[in-house]
């Protein structure tokens, strides 16, 4: 697996910029649209204006390697990892130290805890779609 290039700015705005483009993916092959964010909008434009206003309060993600991201809030230790793929969102880590061990020995090297510390927005987006995989 890749990691970023740090010292290419073009590369890291994709790499910050990832989770909501890939969102954006989801939102216009109709895969994404909560019924919390109000009736589906008509215009393409007023999707991405919707959700980029969703996204912006949810909590910033640090890129770690390829899509996996770390949550920068809350300004603590322990907070889980995620694997955002447009709604492909899992988590890969129950926090940075579980990543790596995950990351480089298998997803599933390891049994999970039962609970992983909640992000907002991110956490949720998790949650929502792990039903849709389940009943697949």
């Amino acid at each position: 697996m890749d990691g970023h290039d740090w010292t290419d700015d073009r590369a890291i705005r994709r790499a910050l910029e990832w989770p909501f483009e890939s969102l954006r993916h989801s939102v216009e092959h109709g895969q994404l649209w909560w019924s919390e964010w109000g009736a589906w909008p008509s215009s393409a434009r007023v999707r991405e204006e919707t959700l980029r206003e969703i996204v912006s309060r949810a909590p910033k993600l640090i890129p770690l390697i390829a899509h996996r991201y770390l949550p920068e809030q809350p300004h603590e230790a322990g907070n889980p990892v995620f694997s955002i793929y447009g709604i492909d969102a899992i988590y890969y880590g129950v926090n940075l130290g579980d990543y790596f061990d995950r990351e480089f020995a298998g997803w599933n090297s390891k049994p999970w805890p039962a609970q992983i510390k909640y992000i907002p927005f991110w956490s949720e987006l998790v949650e929502r779609y792990a039903e849709d995989r389940n009943t697949s």
